[in-house]
């Protein structure tokens, strides 16, 4: 099964060196593993995602608290959650297949973001399934795909949940969930 953590940490070097060793301790591979900037100067979002049974997600959050410079981990499986994926596909282009290509962007509701006269690049933000669908439908031609480039899972908690973190800086929750303004939207009506 499938389990989703977030994390914040310090932004210093050698924490994600050791994140990706305990992994390794404990012999759990990670299937995506995605960090950037946080909403808090110094600390980093960490979103990573491991083939785990419940059990072992129990002892991956406990471990992943015991690391310096970890602040906050959040097993995020069970609870509603909005998940997103960033690629970016670099295709081979004839001016017999360039409006083909065009038209199946259009329909996945991706853009071109670099065009030449031999290749084009695809961006494409959203669920897994529906990157999967555009990769496999490229990949029909072969020879089509050059590059792929995928950002890994980013999500957060839906709704107005406010983290640890937020609380444990000093912000109060109320204050950060008004500035949030956070409206939630059905998954049906949501964009694909």
């Amino acid at each position: 099964m499938l389990h989703t953590f977030v994390a914040y940490v310090e932004d210093l070097p050698g924490v994600l060196t050791r994140v990706a060793s305990l992994f390794r301790r404990l012999n759990i591979n990670i299937t995506s593993l995605t960090v950037g900037r946080s909403e808090r100067p110094g600390l980093s979002r960490l979103t990573l995602v491991c083939e785990s049974t419940a059990e072992a997600s129990h002892r991956i959050k406990a471990s992943l608290f015991k690391l310096e410079n970890v602040v906050d981990v959040d097993d995020i499986q069970q609870v509603p959650t909005v998940t997103r994926e960033l690629a970016l596909v670099k295709v081979a282009v004839t001016p017999q297949n360039r409006a083909q290509i065009f038209d199946l962007v259009e329909v996945f509701r991706a853009r071109i973001v670099d065009l030449t006269s031999e290749s084009l690049t695809i961006e494409m933000t959203g669920v897994e399934s529906k990157i999967e669908g555009l990769i496999e439908i490229l990949r029909e031609d072969e020879g089509r795909i050059l590059e792929i480039s995928r950002s890994g899972k980013m999500t957060m908690r839906r709704g107005h949940h406010v983290s640890s973190v937020v609380r444990a800086l000093g912000v109060a929750a109320d204050e950060a969930a008004a500035s949030a303004a956070v409206v939630d939207v059905p998954d049906e009506t949501l964009p694909l």
